[in-house]
């Protein structure tokens, strides 16, 4: 499935032959005994069954066989598939099994319960349901399971976990299976634009309630690429993430750039201070993720030190306002990167500077890593003549209502514009060419925002298809 612009123009084709479930086959060739995802230790304080580390061989292979077991239970290619599994190794694997299956996953967040999920499902006709048995106290299974009752086209409900009941179709068994499903071939429905196809619908929320936003691969791609340059990390890094990935700014910071890199991914559920730092320490990441509210309270009792190999903290800001308020960074050893996160709209990295505080991101070309000499360009902002902030770029959505802050708001550095000084090319988002997808939106304080997202860093991307 490809979405096509609402007025009827073709869907540009940026970065055709990349996707999330290929780039992590090709890691798994040139890596296949290395680690390449990590559980959390505790996992057994918060779900079912004993931490994992698996290979890329390993998850490589298990990929495939969530895929063709969901093939194989008559799932037809771009059916929606809900995915509300814990922060472990599963919600990762369940994630690209369904991508390299050809369905569409719908990762749906932890904290969701009974009114959201049959809101969310019923709304976008999802045909199937992975969960985890137990996610803390509650029991997804029995929760799914009212829920597959209650939505007509929810017709599997899939889990990893213990005490499975009937009517459930279990995973666990895929992890020591000998013979495996077999996939059907894509090659015929999306050869040569396989990364233009839908790939994840999340989920934002409006003044009218809850809205699914989609994403192709390459769109993925891009808002992981533009993280990952920001951030310069290393070749085959080892990432201790924190972050759920149930949004486009999970996967974004967490999921793409360790496939991009084909390093090694370590997964904590939020959010368990002694256990992060035993990760930490036993580890020895590279980069760590955490929410970007709690890196000061982090960094003062010693959990964000520069040692044990640590050299990016990685903060996310789902409230871009408050970042004007963080604390300066004062670890020299360590880069500190500021991850602002616009609804499910788009994300900007931006590093540290010498001073620690954090940068202010002008109107104009948004460059990955920043600066006028970047290897990409990542999106550009601009302000329009009525007050609102217009994003454009490769992370593009589609038109629908989105949250964000006003221009002036000192929080990304963004004064109120001169009328005439709107982009760096001068030009207006109410004159972009035809080509452009808008977002209109209102946040609670009444403020229209809106963002822009034509076609941009096609050459960029298509460098990825090609190593």
């Amino acid at each position: 499935m490809i979405l096509n612009d609402p007025r009827g123009r073709p869907a540009p084709r940026i970065g055709a032959r990349a996707t999330l479930d290929e780039l992590l086959r090709r890691a798994a060739q040139r890596r296949p005994n290395d680690i390449a995802l990590i559980d959390p230790p505790n996992r057994e304080s918060f779900s079912d069954g004993k931490p994992r580390r698996l290979s890329y061989a390993q998850t490589d292979r298990m990929v495939s066989a969530i895929a063709g077991r969901l093939r194989r239970m008559g799932l037809h290619a771009d059916a929606i598939v809900g995915i509300q599994v814990a922060n472990t190794v599963e919600g990762v694997l369940a994630l690209l099994g369904v991508l390299r299956a050809g369905l569409i996953a719908m990762p749906l967040p932890l904290l969701w319960r009974r009114a959201e999920y049959v809101a969310a499902l019923g709304r976008v006709g999802a045909n199937a349901l992975i969960v985890s048995g137990r996610i803390g106290t509650v029991d997804h299974y029995d929760l799914a399971m009212q829920i597959a009752a209650e939505i007509f086209p929810v017709r599997y409900v899939c889990g990893f976990g213990r005490n499975a009941p009937d009517g459930l179709v279990p995973f666990d068994d895929l992890f020591t299976a000998v013979k495996l499903d077999p996939i059907p071939s894509l090659e015929h429905d999306r050869a040569g634009d396989a990364g233009a196809h839908l790939a994840v619908i999340t989920w934002d929320v409006s003044a009218a309630g809850l809205f699914p936003v989609g994403r192709s691969h390459a769109e993925l791609i891009a808002g992981g690429l533009a993280v990952l340059l920001e951030s310069r990390l290393a070749q085959d890094a080892v990432l201790l993430s924190t972050m759920t990935m149930s949004s486009f700014a999970g996967l974004a910071v967490t999921m793409l750039p360790w496939l991009l890199l084909g390093g090694t991914l370590a997964l904590h559920q939020p959010f368990d201070p002694e256990t992060f730092l035993a990760q930490r320490r036993t580890l020895h990441c590279d980069t760590v993720i955490v929410p970007g509210p709690l890196v000061a309270q982090l960094a003062e009792t010693g959990h964000l030190a520069g040692r044990d190999g640590l050299t990016n903290v990685i903060g996310v800001w789902r409230a871009p306002e408050r970042v004007a308020r963080a604390l300066p960074w004062r670890d020299p050893k360590t880069r500190m990167i500021d991850a602002y996160v616009f609804g499910e709209a788009g994300i900007v990295a931006a590093c540290r500077a010498a001073g620690g505080k954090p940068v202010a991101i002008p109107f104009g070309v948004v460059f990955a890593p920043r600066g006028p000499k970047g290897a990409i360009v990542a999106g550009e902002i601009a302000a329009t003549s009525n007050g609102t902030v217009a994003l454009r770029g490769p992370m593009r959505t589609a038109p629908d209502r989105w949250r964000c802050c006003p221009t002036h708001s000192p929080a990304i550095g963004w004064p109120a514009p001169p009328p005439t000084a709107i982009s760096s090319s001068s030009r207006s988002p109410s004159s972009a060419p035809t080509r452009c997808w808008w977002a209109r939106f209102a946040t609670a304080r009444g403020l229209r925002h809106e963002y822009v997202c034509p076609e941009r860093i096609r050459d960029a991307l298509l460098l990825l298809t090609d190593h």
